[in-house]
């Protein structure tokens, strides 16, 4: 495993030769941090900066209510609106964004994130610049909860990892399996497939590993990762998207 401080972005931007590069960022009512994730990427991570590792920023803005899409614009921003009420859910958001996105690989980050910096970036496309045999990139990372230096990511602790150790053994090495955190070749991703909700990030994993093999999988340590921490009536959705998710890549019948 590497971590972020690993990868020089000059010396990214060397290994990228005529490759593009696009950072996605699904949003929806984010406006108090949107600019805190653009911000670094735009000043210290494209032409304007110098580096020009990042050739794009797209902010998929899935029906915020708030004003998310013009603090995403002003940072620097594109921003692709969803229709009234938004795309429909995290995943469908991230399949917006990759089907307008030029860019060959995708990294995609999280708008909640309080403590973003470019080695967000530069950690997950390093493995996939430095090694053709990359096929996904998923950070992992400390997840302060109340004061502690760790313990947040409940879900991905109550159902994700227990699922993976009775169900995807092969999966047991990922970290972070419900990482927002993650980077691919777009014809990783068009092969794969992105699920719909947040059911996104297990369903890719699975998938990707299915096809590519658990080998083809790089982590990368982010460091910390501070968010808005959801209520559990949030968290029940977020569980029920992950746990059917891997129950039907394991073939097990489901009702409703």
């Amino acid at each position: 495993m590497a971590a972020a401080a690993d990868f020089d972005p000059n010396l990214l931007v060397a290994a990228k030769g005529s490759r593009r590069v696009t950072v996605c960022i699904p949003a929806r009512n984010e406006a108090p941090t949107i600019a805190g994730v653009v911000t670094p990427v735009v000043d210290e991570l494209t032409e304007r900066s110098g580096v020009p590792l990042v050739d794009e920023i797209l902010v998929i803005d899935d029906g915020s209510t708030d004003a998310t899409a013009d603090m995403a614009r002003a940072a620097g921003a594109q921003v692709l609106g969803g229709p009234r009420g938004g795309f429909g859910g995290k995943g469908q958001a991230m399949a917006a964004g990759l089907e307008i996105a030029r860019g060959d690989l995708i990294a995609f980050v999280d708008a909640d994130v309080t403590t973003f910096g470019p080695h967000f970036v530069t950690g997950l496309l390093g493995p996939l610049l430095l090694d053709e045999s990359v096929t996904l990139v998923k950070g992992f990372y400390l997840r302060p909860l109340d004061g502690a230096v760790d313990g947040g990511g409940r879900v991905t602790q109550l159902t994700a990892l227990p699922v993976i150790d009775l169900l995807f053994p092969d999966l047991r090495d990922i970290r972070q399996p419900l990482a927002g955190e993650t980077a691919a070749p777009r014809s990783v991703l068009e092969k794969c497939g992105l699920a719909d909700g947040y059911a996104v990030e297990i369903a890719l994993l699975i998938d990707v590993v299915s096809r590519f093999g658990p080998a083809s999988v790089a982590q990368v340590d982010l460091g910390v990762r501070a968010h808005r921490n959801r209520s559990l009536a949030e968290l029940r959705v977020q569980a029920t998207d992950v746990l059917r998710a891997a129950l039907e890549r394991a073939e097990f019948p489901l009702q409703g």
